[in-house]
């Protein structure tokens, strides 16, 4: 599904590959945008006719694709989480810095309309210094969610806390910076599986600023929301389109008197655009050769924070 999301996003690029272990997948999507159809990874990323990759596996896959890639020179757009921990991105940042080849992973979230016009704001200034972040991300699964391969831990590193968690956690750090104090807990209440269902973090600056963040696949109708404090005002992003209902930015302007605040709010009840911005993006580092953000580093920092969650629960899964 991401595979097809991310080809059909693409502007401005020619896709000539498409590569899947089931080759009837590739089939299908290489016929719709007149490219040829492979099973073998190895020989995709290696062909003379590719000068990026798109990859977009499931989790244990992401680093050995990335890997292989940056080796042969390749630049690569990697979904998130990049990997299923941390220290699987190693090799991949070591050979992009040999080869120079750039590597941006996949957190789309940056890109929705309400983020982006959120982080003009807040860059503006005018929101004051933050104090604090509020995050929740969550849907209820399916019939047979526990069979999926997201409930498999040596496929998916661990389960929702690195599945939307991830994208909370990068958009914490987008704003707020790094985490040097973490705390949190993840639980399994619902789904018959060994990973968790449902992740709690609270994140803490150098400077005391706070991120509150709760993902769930026990969130029986789709929710997100994301609300971003400063001394003069705030902000909320909810929805995302679709099942999540329509995006929304909403400014809270506190008035020097205090007391209800002025309120500006835009909808954005379009087609979500955050997979095409981020390809455009994605193009652009190459054709400047800027190291591309989010990168490597940041979806290190993430899954360091996840990892350190899941050590501290005996949640760490062996791989």
């Amino acid at each position: 599904m991401i595979g097809r999301k991310r080809t059909a996003a693409l502007r401005g690029a020619r896709v000539t590959v498409c590569c899947d272990v089931a080759i009837a997948r590739a089939e299908e999507l290489a016929a719709r945008c007149g490219a040829t159809a492979v099973d073998d990874w190895r020989a995709a990323v290696a062909r003379e006719d590719v000068d990026a990759v798109i990859a977009a596996t499931t989790h244990d896959m992401l680093a050995p694709v990335a890997l292989e890639a940056v080796r042969a020179g390749k630049h690569v757009l990697l979904e998130k989480p990049g990997a299923r921990c941390a220290g699987e991105l190693d090799d991949v940042k070591e050979a992009a810095q040999r080869t120079g080849a750039l590597v941006r992973v996949g957190f789309n979230h940056r890109y929705h309309r309400a983020f982006r016009r959120a982080r003009e704001i807040f860059e503006s200034g005018v929101l004051g210094e933050l104090i604090f972040l509020r995050g929740r991300y969550g849907h209820g699964g399916r019939p047979g969610y526990e069979s999926e391969w997201r409930a498999q831990p040596l496929r998916s590193g661990g389960g929702e806390l690195i599945d939307q968690g991830v994208h909370l956690i990068d958009l914490a750090r987008w704003f707020l910076g790094d985490f040097p104090r973490v705390a949190g807990r993840v639980h399994t209440y619902f789904w018959n599986m060994p990973v968790e269902d449902n992740g709690f973090l609270l994140l803490e600056t150098s400077r005391g600023q706070v991120a509150f963040l709760h993902a769930s696949w026990t969130e029986w109708k789709n929710l997100f929301s994301f609300e971003i404090a400063g001394r003069l005002g705030k902000l909320e992003i909810s929805g995302l389109g679709g099942s999540y209902g329509v995006e929304r930015l909403t400014w809270y302007r506190m008035s020097p008197e205090m007391g209800p605040p002025e309120t500006e709010a835009w909808e954005y009840p379009m087609a979500d655009d955050s997979w095409e911005k981020e390809c455009e993006a994605f193009l652009e580092d190459i054709r400047l050769g800027r190291q591309p953000q989010p990168g490597i580093t940041d979806a290190q920092a993430a899954l360091h924070i996840i990892e350190r969650i899941y050590r501290e629960q005996g949640r760490a899964a062996e791989l």
